[in-house]
């Protein structure tokens, strides 16, 4: 059990059960960008431990960005999305490959995907560590998925609660049982 701020947070992916995670996704996307020179755009701040470690998974040439969307504040959704860091790579006719950390109800990928498009790139795609299929409410297609989890507030290995938790090498939701001591 950890706490952070005034919640209380139970262990739920170990560090090892991620990079598992992490070592399937990019054999996926290997086999599928072969020669292709995929050009990876890391949504910060939480995608942070999941691009650097995916990327070291990668085999092909490739390159990466990096862009700073925020919807979060607290445990809950601010129902808009800011576009904090742009994202500054020639995009026409490339292979894009959006990395996240989590994708629940979809808004930042809903907004931030025609922008990508509207550069005219080969392909798009999205690749997240986690999927809250119950939380969606947006229709994004998420290709690379890591794993599918409940509607739970996580924290742990780039994900925050207020600014704190990015740091833990394993994954903690928050603990239910309304003891938060």
């Amino acid at each position: 059990m950890i706490k952070l701020h005034d919640k209380s947070f139970k262990p739920y992916l170990t560090g090892n059960e991620i990079q598992g995670h992490i070592k399937q996704l990019a054999s996926r996307i290997n086999a599928d960008y072969q020669n292709k020179l995929p050009l990876f755009i890391a949504v910060l701040n939480g995608s942070f431990m999941f691009a650097s470690d995916l990327l070291k998974n990668i085999c092909v040439d490739c390159e990466i960005s990096f862009v700073k969307l925020a919807s979060y504040q607290g445990t809950q959704s601010t129902g808009s999305v800011k576009t904090l860091i742009g994202q500054d790579m020639p995009m026409k006719n490339r292979n894009i490959i959006i990395i996240e950390d989590i994708v629940d109800t979809g808004k930042t990928l809903y907004e931030f995907l025609p922008i990508i498009r509207s550069q005219n790139p080969a392909s798009v795609e999205i690749a997240s560590l986690l999927v809250k299929p119950g939380a969606l409410k947006y229709d994004v297609n998420v290709k690379y998925r890591g794993l599918e989890i409940p509607n739970d507030f996580i924290v742990g290995y780039g994900l925050d609660y207020d600014g704190l938790g990015r740091n833990l090498n394993d994954i903690y939701v928050i603990n239910s049982t309304g003891n938060n001591d």
